[in-house]
């Protein structure tokens, strides 16, 4: 029997001007900060701080591809929604689909960015990769 997929967690920010451009719109880089957020939030959730996870057992997650689609601007003073949903889950890594979205007047949610990216687990020290905990594996799945 096949278990149904979780639905994607969410994180709300608000856009400040210290996240937009001189014309109020957000910089594009900005959206892998939002992303950051998301998933340390979704780690958090899920009874795994990511300085409890550097301490012990001394590993962390970083960062090994990404790829982004810019489709509608966020702009000062929007509430947006971070998305985290697992795609791919390996031994050593993740790759997770993100998307940030703006609820609107109207009800109806906007697309603003999507992204898929790849995070490897590493060892601190070396950062030569390693397998993920086992119970946080088991949270995942």
């Amino acid at each position: 029997m096949t278990r149904p997929a979780a639905p994607p967690f969410r994180f709300a920010i608000r856009i400040y001007w210290e996240d937009t451009d001189a014309g109020g719109i957000v910089y594009y880089a900005n959206y892998l900060k939002f992303f950051e957020r998301a998933r340390t939030e979704w780690l958090r959730a899920r009874g795994f701080g990511q300085e409890a996870l550097r301490t012990d057992p001394g590993l962390a997650f970083v960062v090994t591809d990404t790829s982004l689609r810019y489709r509608q601007p966020a702009r000062l003073d929007d509430l947006i929604e971070a998305t985290v949903d697992v795609g791919r889950v390996g031994a050593a890594s993740l790759t997770i689909a993100q998307q940030a979205w703006r609820r609107e007047a109207d009800g109806r949610s906007t697309l603003l960015c999507d992204c898929t990216i790849r995070i490897g687990c590493v060892e601190l020290g070396t950062f030569r990769p390693c397998r993920i905990p086992n119970d946080l594996l088991e949270s995942i799945r």
